[in-house]
């Protein structure tokens, strides 16, 4: 989905149509699964300053592999095959960042907890949970922290199985988490509405017993440091951004923002602007 934003619909055409195109991640992943010599992924580049891997719903055929590969970590003594195959998002990403000097990786991932996202997630340094003001983001906070907690501790020990540490390099897999964003609240006058607050006011709770192994300290979703930006329900500019195709921060009288459209769009750019100034305070 990320992807098709980005790109035109010609694009998209001409790069999944044409089946002798290698420009995809999966098809730069296909030849370190098959034992084979890696390609050079495809940097795709969109303006001076963002530049992309285009995902591909195939990726999801790779699964299996993936967690294959965990496994056999632990039981091939001296194999460096599974050692490169869980590696291997790291090895395409950190070759990506070098060729275009890249300053950050942005991943957006699945909302799971398979074998893809845990090889994404252990070459990550950092990690930032959008959630929603219901049930299930709460029960999905605690399944994260579990999770992270386990897959730190297992990749541990598989890094320190590494059979050739002077050639394989092994991502740190320091998943620090950072925060949250709190999604698709209702506003008035900048706070969520009733209906929301029972709920959101339980996510720092959770977000502090179950992510960061704190004492729970009793607050308000408004005053957690944790909660890095509460992104509203933006409504009719969601459409709009996707027509024009361009984010909905940007969105211009031309592209029919206008009036009341327009002042929302000056909103909204504030409130990504906040959230990205946060977001670097809390991982640079």
């Amino acid at each position: 989905n990320l992807t098709s934003m980005f790109l035109t619909q010609e694009r998209l055409e001409e790069v999944f149509l044409n089946e002798n195109n290698k420009l995809t991640i999966t098809d730069a992943i296909q030849p370190i699964v098959d034992g084979d010599i890696p390609i050079n992924v495809h940097i795709e580049e969109i303006n001076s300053n963002i530049s992309l891997l285009i995902g591909n719903l195939t990726l999801s055929i790779y699964e299996d592999n993936l967690s294959d590969a965990w496994t056999k970590c632990m039981s091939e003594s001296n194999s460096v095959y599974p050692f490169k195959v869980t590696s291997l998002f790291y090895k395409l990403l950190t070759d990506a960042a070098q060729k275009v000097q890249a300053d950050f990786i942005l991943i957006d991932v699945g909302p799971n907890l398979g074998a893809i996202n845990r090889s994404v997630l252990i070459s990550s340094d950092y990690v930032i949970l959008p959630v929603a003001s219901d049930l299930f983001s709460l029960q999905g906070i605690k399944n994260l922290g579990k999770t992270l907690d386990i897959w730190d501790i297992q990749w541990r020990d598989r890094k320190s199985r590494n059979p050739r540490p002077d050639t394989i390099i092994l991502p740190e897999g320091r998943m620090q988490a950072v925060g949250y964003i709190a999604m698709q609240h209702t506003a008035k006058e900048s706070r969520p509405v009733k209906a929301y607050l029972k709920w959101a006011n339980r996510i720092p709770l959770t977000y502090q017993e179950f992510v960061l192994h704190q004492t729970p300290n009793d607050i308000t979703i408004e005053n957690d440091i944790n909660c890095l930006g509460m992104l509203r329900h933006y409504h009719s500019l969601m459409p709009m951004g996707m027509e024009a195709r361009k984010p909905i921060f940007l969105l211009r009288p031309a592209d029919g923002a206008i009036g009341a459209h327009y002042q929302a769009v000056l909103k909204v750019y504030q409130d990504f602007k906040q959230l990205t100034e946060k977001i670097m305070s809390v991982c640079v």
